[in-house]
């Protein structure tokens, strides 16, 4: 049996990456795909929990989770596209939509 703590490390891992890469890049589909990460890495981190305490809320949780990531998906992505058409860039930089 795998100890919690190698996927808690795992869990943290996942999540620093996706914090590095929502800060570092400046392309909107990386930021979107760190976000994801992000959330992946917390839902690791409520199942790894959830066998430990044998408790079914954690994985009630990472059920909303991935609820709320798919919505999030659907919504992010019309943006996404929404941006490209007017600004012809996916560059956070060169993306001034909310500008006066």
């Amino acid at each position: 049996m795998v100890p919690i703590s190698y996927y808690l490390a795992l869990s943290a891992f996942l999540f620093a990456c996706g914090v590095a890469g929502f800060l570092i890049k400046r392309n909107i589909i990386t930021i979107f795909m760190s976000i994801e990460l992000m959330l992946n890495a917390v839902n690791l981190a409520f199942v790894a929990f959830a066998v430990y305490w044998q408790a079914l809320s954690g994985y009630i949780f990472v059920f909303f989770v991935m609820v709320v990531a798919a919505a999030e998906a659907a919504v992010g992505f019309a943006i996404i596209i929404a941006v490209f058409r007017t600004r012809e860039t996916l560059n956070v930089d060169r993306v001034n939509l909310l500008k006066l």
